[in-house]
């Protein structure tokens, strides 16, 4: 792969990241980028990788594993490699979930009990514990999955029963939009949701607030996005 044209696009994405942080006064360091490699080859992970990438973030579990365990016999190779952080961020079926179980550090979107009650299981069996995300459909629309804000609450009260699963925050995905001011609104709900948690769970104070992709994401941040998931404007157009 191309690695000057990456280069380029990562400087551009991080200086975008910085600017949005620093313009809502929050420390750069506060967001994670996760660089999105769903459908994009092993070598392309390894190019990010090698330009200071950590966390790369797949939709698919069928096409992930076998790209994760390539990228990490490559990292078995190189002297003092740091590890890398792999997000599941696409919509998990139940039939994937004893697959993405173990393998993916964070699973982003739990959109349903059903998939919370399956990863408990499976966590269980293997005596580990699975970090999720419950994601949130914010805008209530019909093509998304995800709780609906007035579930969340009953759900993490559900969840908190449920061995091996630790909620490490939210998720969101706002709807496409011209402008992205037009979705600012969604992203200030998922942390205003994250706030009213807090009340009665203050260790949800500083939980993950996954949000912001490609064509919003430094809207995200201005509205505290601690995770971003960029793709196209790393990668390029999908393969």
């Amino acid at each position: 792969m191309n690695r000057e044209p990456l280069a380029e696009n990562l400087a551009r994405v991080r200086a975008r990241m910085a600017a949005a942080a620093q313009r809502a006064g929050r420390d750069p360091s506060a967001v994670t980028l996760v660089a999105v490699s769903k459908t994009h080859p092993v070598e392309a992970i390894q190019a990010a990788y090698s330009l200071g990438v950590r966390d790369f973030g797949e939709n698919r579990v069928e096409e992930a594993l076998p790209k994760m365990a390539a990228v990490q016999a490559w990292l078995a190779q190189q002297p003092g490699a740091q590890p890398i952080t792999w997000h599941l961020i696409g919509h998990l079926q139940s039939r994937k979930v004893a697959a993405a179980v173990g393998p993916f550090d964070l699973i982003h979107s739990v959109d349903r009990m059903k998939i919370a009650r399956k990863l408990s299981q499976q966590s269980q069996a293997r005596g580990l514990e699975q970090a999720i995300l419950l994601e949130v459909n914010v805008a209530g629309e019909a093509s998304k999955y995800g709780f609906r804000i007035e579930e969340i609450g009953p759900a993490l009260a559900e969840i908190a029963a449920l061995p091996h699963l630790h909620v490490a925050g939210l998720m969101t995905m706002a709807p496409l939009a011209a402008n992205p001011d037009e979705v600012r609104p969604v992203f200030q709900r998922l942390r205003s949701l994250r706030t009213a948690l807090a009340q009665r769970a203050p260790q949800f104070e500083r939980s993950q607030l996954s949000m912001g992709m490609t064509d919003d994401f430094e809207t995200a941040i201005e509205e505290g996005a601690t995770l971003v998931r960029i793709g196209r404007a790393i990668f390029g157009e999908r393969e």
